[in-house]
Parts: structure tokens; sequence; C-alpha cells
């Protein structure tokens, strides 16, 4: 199966990011999310288009709340029907914390989302641990091919 269409959206003012360098990080990244999948039947296997919206905490945190009862702004909501949320705020936020600049951190949600959409789950700790390693590892390998 050829490669989702990577749609991105900037809907958010306060930080600049490189949606063409996002595009090319998602697509370099996919074929090893799409190998990391927990089943056959994930998602992302059968996707043909895939959305990343780029957002500020307050409209991710009404997401949040709509769709999983929490009014907190969050990294990353993915949807199985395709659809990234990612919160700019959060990932500068985070970045200062790890030491990672912006938009590393912006690269490391997208990718946290397409294993959402393989399948992973971060809510037990074991795999919130190797969903993290895997992520890690798979950023790493699409940033040396761009």
């Amino acid at each position: 199966m050829p490669l989702p269409k990577l749609r991105i959206y900037n809907r958010q003012k306060e930080h600049s990011i490189s949606l063409p360098w996002l595009r090319r990080i998602g697509k370099k990244a996919h074929p090893a999310c799409l190998a990391a999948a927990k089943s056959p039947e994930s998602p992302l296997g059968s996707l043909p288009e895939i959305e990343i919206t780029i957002v500020d905490d307050a409209d991710i945190a009404r997401v949040h709340g709509d769709f999983l009862d929490d009014p907190t702004p969050t990294d990353v909501i993915t949807f199985h029907h395709g659809e990234i949320l990612i919160s700019a705020d959060t990932a500068e936020r985070q970045g200062r914390e790890h030491g990672q600049p912006f938009d590393h951190e912006i690269a490391l949600y997208l990718v946290h989302g397409l294993l959402h959409l393989a399948g992973w789950d971060d809510h037990e700790l074991a795999e919130a641990r190797e969903m993290a390693k895997r992520q890690e590892a798979i950023l790493r390998e699409a940033l040396a091919a761009l």
C-alpha cells in the first residue's frame, strides 16, 4: 500500500513551524511506525490520508475535555480515523524541560501520533516506556534520512 497523504495544518500563531520539513519527517517515519504496528488491523496500515493539525494549549484542552473528559492540555491527541492534534505550546514547554529544540519535540509528537495509529497505547507504564523508546529511535532514523 502506498504511503498515506499527509496533510499538515498550523492553527496556532505563537510558534514558527516548517510544515514541509514536518511532512518530510512524517513520510520518513511512516514505514517504521507501520513496521512497529501492534496488529495488522491497526488504522495506520489502511488510512489513505492522515491529517496533522498543530494547535495551541487552549484548543487541545478543549478537545481533550470534549472527547476524553480531561479538560487539561496534553501533547498529542490521535483519532483512529487518521487525525492527529499536536499542541505547540506543550511542545515548547516540554522541549525546554527535556533540553530539546521546539522542532524536534513537534516531530517527536508526530511520530507519537503515528504510533498511536499503529496500535500503541501509552496508558500503562510499561507500554508507555516501550513506546517512548520506539518513537525516539524512529525519529532519530527519520532525521538521519533527511
